[in-house]
């Protein structure tokens, strides 16, 4: 397992991440041992980043979290969640709320900090509350030595330079932005280094796109995305690889990602990962696979307020 310095926290984190949403059972139904298990065998394997939400499973993961981690010294892993999201429509980042959220975490998962805290999604809110009550709520508990690092994290590229440009953050964390598909959050690295902030990229795989495995009901890729992205995985397949390979070996190789967060409740995912990454990427396929993807390459979607969106690309 490699690891890499992240921003100017002091915590070197592996570069391959656990992120917990499967727990909450986001993609299926999940087996609660197996799910377990698969936070075990993270961190047997050197994975020491843990991710989470309230959001996810609706508060399950974050409740399975707690005790599958009893009796793992903290110490052995750092251990991030979220607040401000609660349900698909629900989103509270006023103060008050800010507070009761990291209480209630806390006593979720058994802990006494968080090494990283995150307002989830920003995008879906009114942008200056963020910044002017949601943050400063998040640095008095850092204060009481409750939180340690603070950021924010979402969909929309426009969303991190919003509130970069308005105040000072410790971390970053983007999805679906550093893949073989999209590269923008690879745009956006020199502006995040001026500003000494951690970055974490989340979902290598695009939620499934980047796979031989059925799209979630609720994935907002247009027919033609996924005719493109069936395309290149049935090439990756003509090869004897997996394209879901291809896609975790890339969005880990650039060091400016200083993590990548993947996220299963099956143990021999986790495993699989792992071995992947420890596997030299094939060039020439690399190549291949994003001539494939041209078509499509930097396509995105409107997640969240419009005004907080970059104008979409279509495909």
């Amino acid at each position: 397992m490699k690891f890499r310095p992240l921003g100017q926290t002091g915590m070197d984190l592996s570069w391959i991440s656990y992120g917990a949403s499967s727990l909450g059972q986001e993609f299926r139904t999940v087996d609660l041992g197996e799910a377990m298990r698969s936070v075990h065998t993270a961190l047997d394997l050197g994975m020491n980043f843990i991710d989470t939400s309230p959001f996810y499973g609706r508060g399950l993961s974050e409740c399975l979290l707690g005790p599958t981690l009893k009796g793992i010294p903290r110490d052995r892993y750092y251990l991030g969640t979220k607040l401000g999201r609660y349900d698909s429509a629900h989103f509270d980042f006023s103060a008050k709320r800010v507070v009761e959220s990291v209480d209630v975490s806390l006593h979720r998962m058994k802990t006494d900090h968080f090494d990283i805290m995150l307002c989830h999604d920003v995008e879906f809110v009114e942008m200056s509350q963020i910044v002017e009550e949601t943050l400063p709520a998040l640095r008095k508990l850092k204060e009481q030595g409750k939180i340690r690092f603070i950021g924010i994290s979402g969909y929309p590229m426009k969303i991190f330079r919003y509130v970069l440009e308005r105040t000072d953050l410790d971390v970053i964390l983007s999805y679906n932005h550093y893949t073989l598909q999209n590269t923008m959050l690879g745009d956006l690295v020199p502006f995040l280094r001026s500003r000494g902030v951690g970055i974490m990229n989340a979902a290598p795989f695009s939620a499934r796109l980047l796979t031989n495995a059925e799209l979630p009901p609720w994935h907002k890729a247009t027919p033609e995305v996924r005719r493109v992205a069936r395309r290149a995985a049935e090439h990756c397949a003509s090869k004897g690889v997996d394209i879901a390979q291809l896609a975790l070996q890339f969005s880990i190789a650039d060091e400016a990602m200083t993590t990548c967060i993947v996220g299963s409740a099956n143990p021999e995912n986790v495993r699989k990962w792992v071995e992947w990454a420890d596997t030299p990427i094939d060039e020439a396929l690399l190549t291949e696979t994003l001539a494939i993807l041209e078509p499509i390459h930097d396509w995105f979607y409107i997640e969240g307020r419009p005004e907080n969106n970059d104008e979409p690309i279509r495909a």
